[in-house]
C-alpha cells in the first residue's frame, strides 16, 4: 500500500528558501537562499557543522519552527504541494503519517511512563483509524523489521529497560509504522557506539528499499553520508554551497569549503608527522555577523578581495556532471587536482621510559541485585579485569571500545576518583592504584590530568578564563607570586593558540573547540607528565577536531607528556596513536602497535570494529561485518570468552572452549597480544577489512 501510487514529482523540493528567528533586537537569518530535491525512494544527505542550519531546515520541512521562526523567503513542496498553504489539520494529518522524523536522542522521543507497544500502536489507530488488533499486528512487524530480539517481550517493556541501540531503533520502527513518504534523520546515530551505529545505519537503507521511502539524513559525518546516501548537499552558514551525486562532490569537489572539510578529517594515509592532517583557518561566522559576498571567503585559500566579496553569490551548476552545483565563482578557475600544500612535516618525539605501569588491574563495584529499593544479594560488577599494559614518555596509546567496556571506570583508577580491588598502577615506580585523589599530593595531581569529553561541562561559567586557569595552578602549587601564576597563565594560553585578550572572557563567550582548548591549558598548567583524554573532540566539529588533535601532538612534542586517548573513532585513533589498546566488557582483547591493530590477525572484535567505521573515501572498500546482538551487561557477563555471544568466527574452535573458559593472552608477535582460542592457523586466514582500491 504505496502513498506514492499517484505521484511521481520530487517528494520533498525546497526551493529558494529562506528561514529567519526574531528577537526583541533583530532579525537573524538561519538559512538563507536555501533549495535542495528529494525523489521517490531516494536518500539525501545534508552535511555541514552545527550552527550551518541543517536543523533548521528540517524543522522548516516539519513546519515546526517556534513562535519565534519565520519562513520569509522560498517555498517547501511536499509532492507538489505548498506546506505553508495547508491547514493546522492538513499539517497534523501529514506529520508523522506522510513525513516523519528520528531525532538525535532517542528517548526524547518515547514517552517513559507507557510501553513500547502501546506507544507503537498509537500512531496507525489515530492517523488510520485502524484497530487494536491489526495496530498490534503491525507493531511486532516493525519491531521485527528493526531487528529487534524477541519482539513480544519488547512490545511489554518501558523504554528505559531497553539499551540505547534499542531505544533508537524503537524510534525508527515508530517513524516506519504509517509508511511514511519521507523520513528526516536528525543525526540518528551520534549517541550510538560504532557497531550499534553500522547495525541501525544498515537497517535504515533495507527498510528505506523495503518500504520505497524517500530520505534526508542530516549528519556532520562525511563517512556516514557516503554509506547512506545517493545525493548530498553541503551547508555552511545557513547556505547550501555544493549540491550533487556522492561520486560527483566526493570526487570532483567544486567548492572550497569542501575541500577543507575533506582536509580536515583523518582518512586512511594521513599521518600525524609525515602528512598532518589540515585544519580550516579562523571561526565559523555568527549569523548576524556575516561577511560580505560568499559566507567562506575570510577562511578560504582562494580569496580575491573586491571579487569574493563585492556581491551575492549564486548556485551555478557544474558542466558535465549531474544535477551538480557550487556556489563559487572562481570555480572554473581552481586547480581542484593540485596536491595539498603539505603542513610542515613533524618530527616524531623520541619515546622514552616508561612512565605508567598497570599490572593485572582489577576494579569490580558491588551492587545491590535490586537497585531500586536495594536489599536482596549483591552483584558485582567487573567493570575492569586484570589489565596490564606499559606507557612510555612521548608516547600515544589510545584505549578502544565501546561503551561499557570499561575505558572511563580504569581512567577514574587512574586519577584516584576511585581506588582499585586488586592489581597496581605505578607511576614512575610509584604506587597509586589505593591512595585516592584527595590523599594524593599536589605534584601527583598536577602529573595526572584529564581532558573530558564534554568542554561545556568542565568550566565554571561565572568565572573568566584567566582566573579559571589561575585556580588551577594555585591547587598545583606553581609559581610564587599572583603576578608569576598570572604569566604563566598567559603561556598557557600561547601553548593552546588562543589569543591572550581570551584570559578576560567568560565561557559563554567561546566556541565549542574554543573551550576544549581552555581545558587543556588547565590540564597542561601542573606540567603533566599524563593526560587522560576521553574522547576529547567527538563533542567537537569536523574542522575544529583536526585542530584541537594537532594541538594535543605539538603539546605533546614539546612537553613530552604521554597521552592516553580514549575514543571509539577509529580513524582519529589510527591517525595519532602509536599503540591501540581494545577493550571489550572490561577486558583487554587486543593490544599491539597501530600497524599490527590495524592490519589481519585481528582479534575478531577488533574486525568487527574496524568494519563499524565509516570512511569518507570512495576509494575504500571495506569487509561488512555487523555484529549481532548488543553488548552484554557487566552484571550478568556471558561465561567463557566475554565476546562469544557475538562471535562470527567462534564455530572454528570445534570443542566449545570458547562458552567455558576466558581465553589465555597470547603473543603473535613481538608487543602484538589478543585473549583469544581461535588456532593460528584461522588467524593466519584473517582478510585486511579496510581495503584500498588500485587507482
Amino acid at each position: 500500500m504505496s502513498k506514492l501510487a499517484d505521484y511521481d514529482g520530487p517528494i520533498l523540493e525546497i526551493d529558494k528558501l529562506s528561514i529567519s528567528f526574531f528577537t526583541r533586537l533583530r532579525e537573524i537569518p538561519a538559512v538563507m537562499d536555501f533549495s535542495v530535491s528529494v525523489m521517490p525512494g531516494e536518500a539525501v544527505g545534508l552535511v555541514g557543522e552545527s550552527g550551518c542550519g541543517k536543523s533548521t531546515v528540517a524543522l522548516g520541512v516539519m513546519q515546526d519552527l517556534g513562535k519565534n521562526g519565520r519562513i520569509v523567503g522560498g517555498t517547501i513542496k511536499f509532492k507538489g504541494r505548498d506546506l505553508s498553504e495547508m491547514s493546522t489539520d492538513e499539517l497534523r494529518d501529514i506529520r508523522g503519517n506522510e513525513i516523519a522524523m528520528i531525532y538525535q536522542e532517542p528517548m526524547a522521543s518515547l514517552n517513559p511512563a507507557m510501553k513500547i507497544g502501546k506507544q507503537l500502536m498509537e500512531v496507525p489507530m489515530i492517523h488510520e483509524g485502524v484497530s487494536k488488533e491489526e495496530a498490534y499486528a503491525r507493531a511486532l512487524e516493525v519491531v521485527t523489521d528493526v531487528r529487534l530480539p524477541d519482539p513480544e517481550r519488547m512490545l511489554n517493556s518501558f523504554p528505559h529497560q531497553l539499551s540505547g541501540g534499542q531505544q533508537q531503533r524503537i524510534v525508527i520502527a515508530m517513524a516506519l509504522m504509517s509508511k511514511p513518504a519521507l523520513l528526516i534523520l536528525d543525526e540518528p546515530t551520534t549517541a550510538l557506539d560504532v557497531t550499534v551505529e553500522a547495525a541501525v545505519v544498515e537497517l535504515v537503507k533495507d527498510l528505506g528499499k523495503k518500504y520505497g521511502t524517500s530520505m534526508l539524513f542530516i549528519s556532520h559525518n562525511l563517512g556516514l553520508v557516503l554509506e547512506t546516501c545517493d545525493r548530498l548537499c553541503v551547508m555552511y552558514s545557513g547556505e547550501a554551497v555544493e549540491r550533487g551525486s556522492i561520486h560527483d562532490v566526493f570526487d570532483e569537489m567544486q567548492h572550497p569549503y569542501t575541500q577543507a572539510l575533506f582536509r580536515s578529517i583523518p582518512l586512511p594515509g594521513a599521518d600525524k608527522n609525515s602528512r598532518p592532517l589540515v585544519a580550516i583557518p579562523g571561526n565559523f561566522p555568527l549569523p548576524h555577523e556575516r561577511p560580505n559576498g560568499c559566507n567562506f571567503g575570510p577562511r578560504c585559500d582562494y580569496f580575491e578581495e573586491g571579487r569574493c566579496d563585492a556581491q551575492e553569490i549564486t548556485m551555478e551548476a557544474v558542466p558535465g556532471n549531474d544535477r551538480h552545483h557550487t556556489r563559487c565563482l572562481k570555480f572554473k578557475e581552481i586547480d581542484w587536482n593540485a596536491p595539498i600544500t603539505v603542513g610542515e612535516q613533524k618530527e616524531k618525539g623520541e619515546v622514552g621510559n616508561v612512565v605508567l605501569k598497570m599490572d593485572n588491574l582489577k576494579k569490580y563495584y558491588e551492587v545491590a541485585a535490586n537497585a531500586l529499593f536495594g536489599g536482596g544479594e549483591k552483584k558485582v560488577v567487573k567493570a575492569n579485569e586484570t589489565l596490564s599494559f606499559e606507557a612510555r614518555e612521548s608516547e600515544t596509546l589510545a584505549i578502544v571500545g565501546e561503551s561499557g567496556c570499561g575505558k572511563s571506570t580504569f581512567a577514574k583508577v587512574l586519577m584516584g576518583l576511585e581506588t582499585a580491588t586488586e592489581g597496581q598502577i605505578l607511576l614512575d615506580n610509584r604506587n597509586i592504584e589505593q591512595v585516592p585523589i584527595e590523599e594524593r599530593d599536589a605534584k601527583t595531581v598536577g602529573e595526572v590530568q584529564m581532558v573530558f569529553q564534554n568542554p561545556f561541562d568542565t568550566l565554571n561559567p561565572s568565572m573568566t578564563v584567566g582566573r579559571q586557569i589561575i585556580r588551577a595552578l594555585e591547587i598545583f602549587g606553581i609559581g610564587n607570586s599572583e603576578a608569576d601564576r598570572r604569566q604563566r597563565m598567559l603561556e598557557l594560553l600561547d601553548l593552546v593558540k588562543l589569543p591572550r585578550a581570551f584570559a578576560e572572557r567568560m565561557p559563554r563567550q567561546l566556541s565549542g573547540g574554543q573551550k576544549q582548548r581552555v581545558g587543556i591549558a588547565r590540564a597542561f598548567a601542573g606540567d603533566a607528565r599524563i593526560v587522560v583524554a576521553d574522547e576529547p573532540v567527538s563533542a567537537l566539529d569536523v574542522s575544529v577536531q583536526a585542530a584541537v588533535t594537532d594541538l594535543l601532538m605539538e603539546i605533546q612534542r614539546e612537553q613530552k607528556t604521554t597521552l592516553l586517548f580514549i575514543s571509539h573513532d577509529l580513524s582519529i585513533v589510527r591517525y595519532l596513536s602509536d599503540r591501540v589498546m581494545v577493550m571489550y566488557l572490561g577486558h583487554v582483547v587486543e593490544l599491539g602497535s597501530t600497524d599490527q591493530v590495524f592490519s589481519p590477525p585481528y582479534h575478531p572484535y577488533t574486525e568487527a570494529l574496524l568494519s563499524a567505521v565509516p570512511i569518507a573515501d570512495t576509494s575504500v572498500e571495506k569487509e561488512h561485518i555487523v555484529l549481532e546482538g548488543d553488548i552484554p551487561s557487566a552484571m550478568n557477563p556471558p561465561s567463557g570468552c566475554p565476546f562469544q555471544t557475538r562471535c562470527r568466527w567462534k564455530s572454528e574452535v570445534a570443542d566449545g572452549r570458547c562458552e567455558r573458559e576466558v581465553p589465555p593472552v597470547r603473543t603473535l608477535a613481538e608487543g602484538h597480544q589478543v585473549k583469544c582460542h581461535l588456532a593460528e592457523e584461522v588467524l593466519a586466514r584473517m582478510e585486511p577489512v579496510i581495503k584500498i582500491a588500485a587507482e
